[in-house]
């Protein structure tokens, strides 16, 4: 991977794959790569120079080593907080997750030991989630005496029913990797030692498809989960009619015709 011209963010890594696949690790592994304001600022900042590269195709999100995605938010540096303080640190969080879900290219978490607290709200503001079979789920703020913060009682409840996130919730229980595959946190689940490559993998072959249409499918989805199916229809059928105005339509659907790879421009 290249790191030539990359700029540098305090507790993160980024590379660079050939085909404009972006790596984000996030390296405090003294405190389980917990989320602390420096943090989310860092992390804020890599986002919106990598959603400001034309180039930008996938972007990955990781943990360093193998113990933590994000263990949670940072509980020594939330503990003297004022009501005021956390409200500050609450806004920071939900910036950084409304950011992550809005950026143009996809964003995959590639969960690796323990997501919780703030560390799986922050996967669930990614586009999907990969997971290690060593991956450990959960929402805990509660034992805490606090609810989430960063989007969790929103987003979970999207995702797996308003049932299973009461409960996910309420009890504070840690879930498995697999229990987080039958409930469609993560879409897969792959061996440690596996998850990086199957993750690039994934993001490498989305990045061979069309970039325009990648990006308005993201935005179609995001956008359309929350409108009635009929605003939701007719917004596709916008996106739809608007990619025969760009060079990924004339170049894929000539390819088609032609029988040969398409060659997507970034135009």
């Amino acid at each position: 991977m290249n790191t030539s011209m990359t700029p540098t963010f305090d507790h993160l890594l980024l590379t660079q794959s050939q085909d404009d696949v972006w790596l984000i690790t996030i390296d405090r592994p003294t405190a389980l790569n917990a989320l602390n304001k420096a943090l989310l600022a860092s992390l804020s900042q890599a986002f919106y120079w990598l959603d400001s590269l034309p180039t930008t195709k996938v972007i990955l999100l990781t943990g360093s080593g193998d113990k933590a995605f994000v263990a949670g938010a940072d509980v020594a540096a939330m503990q003297s907080m004022t009501a005021l303080e956390a409200r500050e640190f609450s806004h920071l969080g939900m910036a950084l997750m409304h950011q992550i879900e809005a950026c143009a290219a996809p964003v995959i978490a590639l969960v690796n030991g323990f997501c919780l607290g703030g560390g799986c709200e922050l996967a669930l503001s990614c586009d999907y989630i990969l997971a290690s079979e060593n991956a450990v789920f959960g929402q805990p703020e509660v034992s805490l005496g606090i609810t989430p913060g960063f989007g969790g009682t929103q987003r979970l409840a999207r995702s797996i029913g308003k049932g299973n996130a009461m409960q996910w919730i309420l009890t504070g229980d840690r879930i498995s990797a697999q229990d987080a595959l039958k409930l469609t946190v993560c879409s897969q689940v792959f061996s440690p030692d596996e998850l990086l490559k199957s993750g690039l993998a994934q993001a490498e072959k989305i990045a061979k498809n069309a970039p325009h249409a990648v990006r308005f499918a993201k935005q179609l989805i995001h956008q359309g989960v929350n409108m009635s199916l009929q605003d939701g229809c007719q917004l596709e059928t916008e996106r739809f009619a608007l990619c025969f105005t760009t060079q990924d339509q004339t170049e894929g659907m000539a390819a088609f015709i032609e029988r040969r790879p398409a060659r997507f421009s970034h135009q």
